[in-house]
């Protein structure tokens, strides 16, 4: 229950003190564009929640199915379409899972970072700086890769991170919900921040393919979700905007939800003004405009 301490504390402003997106034009031909993402969190998407279910080994396998079978599977679509995504990888995912995250970097997608254990960065999370450094060590460790994205776990975020992302010298981040074109984060004290390539909400498949027995929604039906989808693209489309899709093999790696995904990416690209790309050239993208017109 809240008192009125509490919430005499809430700023008397919009939480996100950024200008609004500016109209970038997207690279000829193209006049709108998808920021093509996956999030990886295999098991760490349990262990987060409750550190105890990695004792429940049916709960586990629910994270254990990307390795196993979901990310296959969604690697061999993605080159049948001759598509390049970006994938937020849990540092822990990496670990426990070495051989699916080098099949990721060997066919060419990019590698951001999500975190080490998935665990959501609130306000004073004492373990805020060891997943970001923990997942950045990890990264180059076993992949070689330096990431240049962010995506945060549970997609909530703090001041704090904002700011942490800067000195780490990330160059985007895609987390928040409130835009549908980059645009570049403001930071408490009047710098910049990271480039923000907002999510669409909507696509996060997580929302509408995944029931366990912890949760009593059902799984949309195919149809459903083809439609909303592809409703969401179009009016996009027409807006000359951006949608941004959060993945995850665990949901669309299962045979219903892949043929789903692979019927929308296919209506996507015989759109033919979709600019279906990872996150790093969305970013570039945008870097190129704003220094042009600095």
């Amino acid at each position: 229950m809240q008192d009125s301490n509490s919430l005499a504390r809430i700023p008397l402003q919009p939480a996100n003190m950024a200008p609004p997106a500016p109209e970038f034009p997207w690279p000829a031909p193209f006049t709108s564009a998808m920021f093509l993402s996956f999030d990886v969190d295999a098991e760490s998407a349990w262990t987060a929640k409750n550190a105890q279910h990695a004792e429940r080994l049916v709960t586990m396998s629910y994270g254990g199915f990307e390795a196993r079978v979901g990310t296959p599977k969604l690697l061999d679509m993605l080159r049948q379409l001759d598509l390049r995504a970006t994938f937020f990888i849990t540092g822990w995912s990496v670990e426990a899972h070495p051989a699916m995250a080098e099949s990721i970097l060997a066919a060419g997608h990019e590698i951001g970072h999500h975190g080490y254990y998935h665990l959501m960065p609130d306000p004073d999370e004492p373990f805020l700086q060891e997943e970001l450094e923990r997942g950045f060590e990890v990264l180059k460790r076993r992949l070689g890769v330096v990431p240049t994205g962010y995506r945060a776990p549970s997609g909530e975020f703090t001041e704090e991170l904002r700011q942490s992302l800067v000195r780490h010298g990330i160059t985007y981040s895609s987390s928040f919900r409130d835009d549908v074109r980059p645009y570049r984060h403001l930071l408490a004290d009047g710098t910049r921040g990271t480039i923000e390539l907002p999510v669409t909400a909507s696509y996060d498949d997580w929302m509408h393919g995944l029931s366990t027995r912890f949760s009593a929604r059902s799984i949309f039906p195919k149809e459903h979700v083809l439609s909303m989808w592809k409703d969401e693209l179009d009016e996009t489309r027409d807006w000359g905007a951006m949608v941004t899709t959060v993945l995850h093999p665990q949901c669309s790696g299962r045979p219903m939800r892949l043929r789903l995904l692979r019927d929308f990416l296919t209506y996507t690209k015989n759109c033919g003004d979709v600019w279906i790309a990872t996150g790093e050239e969305i970013a570039a993208n945008y870097i190129h405009h704003e220094t042009a017109g600095a």
